[in-house]
């Protein structure tokens, strides 16, 4: 498996994969699902990252380290990353926790002090890869984007 950054010829697949994996975790809406398809538009602003064993992607995360209009949640020097995803036929390999490894070790890299997520309170498996990793929940930070939704955010200490 190998973590890099996401082709624009795969925007569309990963889009999709998004989509599938927010839903197999009984997740998202139709008006959410624009948003997660919407992967052209976050890697104008982001960067997206993608996990790719030969020919099939397995994973995406979007990696936000320069503040923007992607930035929900992370301060000056922070890094955060969003939409997470995995196929869900590929769940299982690692592929979560290389994309995660790979966000922490690029907000390393840049000098940053931490890398921030918000997850929903629903996503149990992705809670225990979180802390799997050494992040820590940081509940003073919890917020709500909207109402009837509710994020809780996880850090990483760099």
């Amino acid at each position: 498996m190998r973590i890099r950054s996401a082709r624009p010829d795969e925007h569309d697949a990963l889009g999709a994969l998004c989509v599938a994996a927010y839903r197999a975790e009984g997740l998202g809406s139709p008006r959410y699902d624009l948003v997660l398809r919407d992967v052209a538009g976050r890697a104008e602003a982001a960067e997206v990252l993608v996990a790719a064993d030969d020919a099939a992607l397995l994973g995406t995360v979007t990696l936000v380290l320069d503040g923007g209009p992607m930035r929900e949640i992370s301060e000056g020097d922070e890094g955060e990353f969003r939409m997470l995803a995995v196929d869900p036929a590929a769940q299982g390999r690692g592929a979560g926790a290389a994309l995660v490894q790979a966000c922490a070790a690029r907000a390393r890299d840049r000098g940053l002090r931490a890398l921030v997520a918000s997850s929903q309170d629903r996503m149990l498996r992705a809670h225990a890869l979180y802390h799997r990793l050494g992040f820590v929940r940081e509940p003073a930070r919890d917020w709500s984007p909207i109402p009837g939704v509710d994020l809780i955010v996880f850090t990483l200490a760099l």
